[in-house]
């Protein structure tokens, strides 16, 4: 029954609304009784002491019964709401005005009698109200004189039946009335005002719930964030902003993994064929060999023999490097991180491709600053990583180009730049060279059966490393990899 907060909120309100109200209204009767109590004993505190005086209520220990009844019968005539009631010197009630049956006490306590007669009090004083076992009403009373002393009290309530009950009252007070009429009519505004400001206020928490459901359940994309009027105001406001942050960040999150699952579907393709390609010209010629081995001339089978071979070690290479870059993606390597000297690194690798790059035609320039500091990081994955790319810069460079190796110290940083003359990349290829199996053979010179790899591996060394590569290029005018290393603090 209760689902909404906006249920549960009105709920509280009604019974908070109802509790304050009872309260008060039980407050506002407690005080007014009070009040009237105290009003009606000041004035008439000397009211029994003037009945005393008038009349000779006992004859000695004897009730003067023609007194006492022409009494009742003129202050039943005079004021009907007051109890008249003779006691002895005990307490015992020898006479009264009420009807029979009524009476309840026998006996009256005296102490409060004593204390009124004495003067030491507080109005309102309540004595022993003999039409009730347990309710205590304001009186009057005064001593009755004789020639013995004091003979007797005359004990006069001042309230009488009529007032016992909350509802007799209120039918007896206008004012009492009048604001039992006004606590209402007040309770039932707050209340309203209260259901309508805390409407307003969980009109935006519905705001936000719709958000959420159709944000689960995927039915309305225009309507699956939290409507912001403005700045955030409060914590509902704050609580829809971080609700449109994470909703941003899963479909951002959920994008991306779409688009690694698509990735993910061109790799195996591409890994599949890549695959396919060399195994079937293995395949072809290793059958070729096997089924025409005595009828082939020996230059002949020399030749299918190295085309096989170069074929295997076409995959053999592709196998290490797509191994290599798995583990890459696992959790599985650990650096190594030492200091070491990325200058001696450039120059061996340098002199690694050397040969290859003359054979090219192509010159292979390291130029490294003096006073070098040492590198911090893997040796070993950081020499794939040159190697990577030199041999890179040198598949893709022309005939009489040069590819220069340059290191550079920055601040805290070593500047590692590998150019080439070649043709450069166009501007709108530039964002994905680094991806698996990303190759440019409709932009640049045959790979040479490699599979794309080799800048997806050093990106990812890199990464491991904390440290960003980049590639600038100008068209046909060749391409530059930058990237940086820490340095190790000279001591």
């Amino acid at each position: 029954m209760l689902r909404t907060i906006y249920r549960k909120i009105t709920a509280m309100l009604f019974a908070l609304v109802l509790t304050i109200g009872c309260a008060f209204f039980l407050l506002v009767s407690y005080a007014t009784e009070m009040y009237q109590q105290e009003v009606a004993q000041r004035l008439n505190v000397e009211l029994a002491q003037h009945i005393v005086e008038e009349e000779a209520l006992l004859n000695g220990s004897n009730v003067n019964t023609e007194a006492l009844e022409h009494l009742f019968h003129m202050l039943m005539v005079i004021n009907p709401n007051i109890e008249i009631y003779l006691l002895d010197t005990n307490g015992r009630i020898l006479a009264d005005a009420a009807p029979y049956g009524r009476i309840k006490r026998a006996s009256v306590d005296l102490l409060p009698v004593r204390r009124f007669m004495a003067g030491e009090h507080k109005f309102p004083l309540r004595g022993d109200d003999p039409r009730s076992p347990e309710r205590r009403k304001v009186f009057s009373a005064a001593p009755i004189a004789s020639e013995k002393g004091v003979s007797g009290y005359l004990y006069v309530i001042l309230a009488s039946e009529a007032y016992d009950s909350v509802t007799g009252r209120i039918q007896e007070s206008y004012i009492l009335r009048f604001t039992t009429i006004t606590l209402a009519v007040g309770l039932a505004v707050a209340l309203l005002a209260g259901l309508a400001g805390f409407a307003l206020l969980t009109r935006r928490l519905g705001h936000l719930s719709d958000a959420m459901r159709n944000y689960g359940q995927r039915t309305n994309a225009a309507r699956s964030r939290y409507p912001f009027r403005g700045a955030a105001r409060d914590e509902i406001d704050q609580l829809g902003a971080s609700f449109n942050r994470m909703a941003d960040q899963i479909d951002q999150q959920v994008e991306a993994l779409q688009q690694n699952d698509a990735k993910r579907r061109e790799l195996i393709a591409n890994v599949s064929h890549d695959l396919r390609t060399p195994l079937t010209s293995l395949h072809g010629y290793l059958e070729t060999l096997t089924l025409k081995d005595a009828t082939l001339p020996e230059d002949e089978r020399r030749q299918y023999l190295q085309i096989a071979t170069a074929r295997s070690k076409q995959l053999n290479q592709l196998v290490s490097e797509l191994f290599e870059l798995a583990k890459l993606d696992s959790c599985e390597t650990l650096l190594n991180v030492e200091p070491f000297s990325l200058a001696e690194l450039a120059q061996d690798v340098a002199q690694k491709f050397r040969l290859d790059a003359q054979a090219r035609g192509i010159q292979l320039l390291t130029e490294v600053d003096a006073d070098l500091p040492f590198a911090y990081g893997d040796i070993g994955l950081m020499q794939r990583v040159l190697d990577n790319l030199v041999e890179n810069a040198l598949r893709h460079t022309p005939h009489d180009g040069r590819v220069t190796l340059r290191l550079a110290a920055n601040s805290d940083k070593i500047t590692v730049r590998v150019a080439d003359d070649g043709c450069g990349i166009p501007t709108d290829e530039l964002p994905h060279i680094f991806d698996r199996f990303y190759r440019l053979e409709k932009n640049r010179e045959n790979g040479g059966g490699h599979a794309g790899l080799g800048l997806a591996i050093a990106k990812r060394i890199l990464d491991l490393h904390g440290s960003v590569i980049r590639a600038h290029n100008r068209p046909q005018r060749g391409t530059t990899f930058v990237f940086q290393v820490p340095a190790y603090p000279a001591r």
